[in-house]
């Protein structure tokens, strides 16, 4: 069996931390998966794809795979990069602009341009 081990990423949604510091383990696919040809539901008899263990910490997965003869390939978490407050005021400030080329007055502060310019 093969396995991945990783510890997840925050959402793009939000800014907090929840649910990124745990660990996971859980399982590559196998099989080919199928296409159902009257519904055309996808389908596969790998059931192990759908196992998703927990760990608290990176060492403990490492030692579940081994014990229990798992070929895991551990994946480190990217550290998250730092904008400056300069960069996020410059993306702040720039123009939405809407469909018609022009500046939305609503989320650009009330600014409005002609299309020209």
């Amino acid at each position: 069996m093969r396995a991945r081990i990783y510890q997840p990423a925050r959402t793009a949604m939000s800014s907090g931390t929840a649910k990124t510091h745990k660990w996971f383990l859980e399982f590559t696919q196998t099989k080919a998966r199928e296409v159902d040809p009257l519904m055309g539901w996808t389908s596969s008899s790998d059931t192990q794809t759908q196992v998703r263990l927990q760990f608290d910490t990176r060492e403990e997965a490492v030692e579940y795979a081994k014990e229990n003869n798992i070929v895991a390939q551990v994946r480190e978490p990217q550290p998250a990069s730092p904008i400056s407050a300069q960069a996020a005021m410059e993306r702040i400030s720039q123009p939405i602009v809407a469909a018609r080329g022009r500046i939305d007055p609503v989320v650009n502060r009330g600014k409005v341009v002609s299309e020209s310019g």
